[in-house]
């Protein structure tokens, strides 16, 4: 650091006078951002200082849901028309993405018991169980469920988009389809259905998957892709277990403000997958595959 550049912060202000700042612009970092309404739809219902953590918490995971929904539904499109590359692009920043998501619980779980108690009456029936992008992601990854979208009846925006992702291919049904163009002998059953059911898992999309592992070199994208995937479902089982954690840490067995069981109801969406076949692989695949 030099003598002139010492004296310029000893005083402890950066000298600005040769750093060319936009004083004066057309267009502010607020006004780009839209910082306005951002910042003030933190509303709090009560006087209870945590209030506004929960708020917070809740409305940037949110945010990054509008972003998993970005890139998933990107992610799809892409990998739709036998563009892989741009694909994994995209799963890598989704399963960043979830890392940020998990990491938010550790925040959440500074407020105790008692410090929720106090605020909890306000949020009257509202619940994250009613998060649309929430459903929306899920229902792109694959877990179908036609009756979770009757809680949105009451909002025909959310409803009628529900419904669409509801009736469309998931991620997975896309990944198959995939496969199936790159010459795996796949049923017509698993690559043209109701996408609106639950997919079940079929043994020939098992042994597609055996192929590929037992066989890396030659099918290094779509092997690239299954490892994609494992990662965006083992981050949202890690989400999905933060959740039920924190839930039990700060209410205990209580019912949820929605109306589910609470901690038993987020305890069964464990057992739920949205790949099966990339992990039921991983048990009958043979020693030595390469």
């Amino acid at each position: 650091m030099t003598r002139q550049s010492n004296e310029a912060t000893r005083g402890g202000a950066l000298d600005l006078s040769q750093e060319g700042v936009h004083w004066d612009q057309p267009m502010s970092y607020g006004e780009y951002l839209q910082l306005g309404p951002l910042l003030s739809a933190q509303q709090p219902g009560t006087a209870e200082h945590d209030e506004m953590l929960f708020i917070v918490i809740h409305q940037v995971s949110e945010l990054w849901l509008k972003q998993c929904l970005h890139e998933a539904h990107a992610a799809a499109a892409n990998l739709a028309a036998d563009r892989l590359r741009p694909a994994f692009k995209m799963l890598t920043r989704v399963a960043r993405i979830q890392a940020q998501m998990i990491n938010a619980w550790e925040v959440l779980v500074t407020m105790t018991p008692a410090d929720y108690a106090r605020f909890r009456d306000s949020l009257g029936q509202s619940s994250g169980f009613q998060s649309f992008q929430y459903r929306e992601l899920e229902f792109l990854l694959g877990n179908k469920n036609a009756a979770m979208v009757e809680v949105h009846r009451r909002h025909p925006a959310h409803y009628q988009r529900l419904r669409e992702v509801l009736h469309a291919p998931s991620l997975y049904d896309i990944t198959l389809q995939l496969l199936a163009r790159r010459g795996f002998a796949l049923p017509e059953s698993v690559i043209e259905r109701d996408w609106s059911e639950p997919y079940r898992p079929s043994t020939e999309v098992e042994q597609a998957w055996a192929d590929i592992y037992r066989d890396v070199g030659r099918h290094w994208e779509l092997y690239e892709l299954a490892e994609k995937l494992v990662d965006t479902e083992y981050h949202f089982q890690q989400w999905r277990f933060s959740h039920l954690k924190t839930v039990e840490r700060i209410i205990g067995q209580k019912p949820g403000t929605g109306g589910t069981g609470g901690a038993s109801y987020l305890a069964k969406a464990l057992d739920l997958q949205f790949f099966p076949e990339l992990w039921s692989v991983r048990t009958t695949l043979e020693e030595g595959a390469s």
